[in-house]
């Protein structure tokens, strides 16, 4: 546990990297958003507006996030999963729980929509770090502890986010959980069971429940044959791609915004992205959003301590895997499902996690070791 006081300053690529996402994402609500706060509020500027205030509010967390230790945080690590895991309940099974467009995901507190799952991205990250680090791996021996807490722990919260329903965030959830497990000395063939165990019984589960998301499946694997209904979310996506050719239609000028595409501004914004700026504007948002990822592990990997180094690689784990699957859904990669891309889409809880999230790994930033030359056998470990 880090006690000492941080030695360095955050690291200016990393703030640099994300106040660009931050200003890209708002031009992009701003556009996209145009039309649907028009139809919605007769306010062309009433979703841009609204990101801007949760950017504020993400932004006063963010800097406590970087102000307080992150050796600090470990203490609430159990009970942040347990309030996590009470939102989730009470999001499916009260009348606390806001529906909308078939899923319950909204809980409304003191005025306030919050979204649970959003929060449950962090705490189950703090509470591996936590968990791992206090029960270590070592030598693929004494895991009966740590899997013993975490396993229950993980399967009961992705039950519950699956139930809402929300299956990009429980894939999300899932597979941070699998990068800390495996940053640890789990043997690797338990990573290798792990998929098929757990992949053909989700397939079969769903094909047998039927319902939207079988539909999804089947939308997947022939979009154009739905594309009057099941499919018509990822065709007009393909529509807004192939419209903007290699420079774009031009910032503001999309027709796909024009209620053809739905979640044009939240889920699907990336595909106006392309539309707007085309083949290189796509290109240099992917181009930051790596780096910064990129950036941040690289940093992280210098952290003087283990616990520093799980919370660090789980948060920015969490945030590269949510951007794959956005982008996996936005270009037909895998079956449509709605998950928000980091810093860009529009949507409160989501950009307060993602600036607290970024606060931390800024906080971690502060604490790491810089070797004193660049050998090989100077530069820390990789390994948690």
């Amino acid at each position: 546990m880090a006690k000492r006081k941080p030695k360095l300053p955050i690291d200016f690529p990393i703030l640099f990297l994300a106040l660009a996402l931050i200003a890209f994402g708002l031009i992009m609500v701003l556009s996209a958003g145009a039309v649907s706060g028009f139809n919605a509020k007769q306010n062309t500027y009433y979703y841009v507006f609204q990101q801007m205030k949760w950017t504020i509010v993400g932004v006063v967390f963010a800097l406590v996030a970087i102000k307080v230790p992150y050796a600090f945080w470990r203490r609430f690590a159990g009970v942040g999963i347990l309030i996590s895991i009470g939102l989730l309940i009470a999001v499916i099974f009260t009348d606390a729980g806001l529906a909308a467009k078939g899923s319950a995901r909204w809980i409304n507190i003191m005025g306030v929509n919050i979204q649970p799952s959003e929060i449950t991205k962090m705490a189950l990250v703090l509470f591996y770090a936590h968990i791992l680090d206090r029960y270590p791996i070592k030598h693929g021996k004494s895991w009966r502890t740590p899997l013993g807490i975490l396993m229950p722990v993980s399967v009961l919260i992705l039950g519950l986010v699956y139930k809402q329903p929300d299956l990009g965030t429980t894939m999300v959830l899932a597979m941070t959980s699998a990068v800390m497990l495996f940053l640890t000395e789990l043997p690797t063939i338990w990573f290798l069971a792990a998929v098929p165990t757990c992949g053909i019984p989700l397939v079969y589960f769903i094909h047998d429940a039927g319902g939207y998301q079988w539909d999804r499946i089947l939308a997947w694997l022939d979009p154009w044959k739905y594309a009057t209904n099941l499919g018509y979310q990822i065709t007009n996506a393909e529509i807004a791609f192939g419209s903007g050719g290699l420079f774009g239609v031009g910032l503001g000028r999309s027709m796909q915004k024009y209620g053809f595409l739905p979640e044009n501004h939240t889920d699907m914004i990336f595909a106006i992205v392309g539309e707007e700026l085309g083949l290189v504007g796509a290109l240099f948002l992917l181009f930051l959003l790596i780096s910064l990822y990129t950036r941040a592990y690289y940093v992280i990997r210098e952290c003087p301590d283990r616990f520093g180094r799980l919370l660090g690689f789980g948060l920015i784990s969490s945030l590269a895997l949510q951007t794959t699957v956005n982008l996996a859904v936005v270009t037909g990669v895998i079956p449509v499902t709605g998950i928000t891309l980091p810093l860009i889409s529009y949507g409160g809880s989501s950009l307060i996690i993602t600036l607290i999230q970024i606060g931390l790994i800024l906080n971690i930033s502060r604490y790491r070791h810089i070797p004193s030359s660049k050998t090989a056998k100077d530069l820390p470990n990789v390994s948690v």
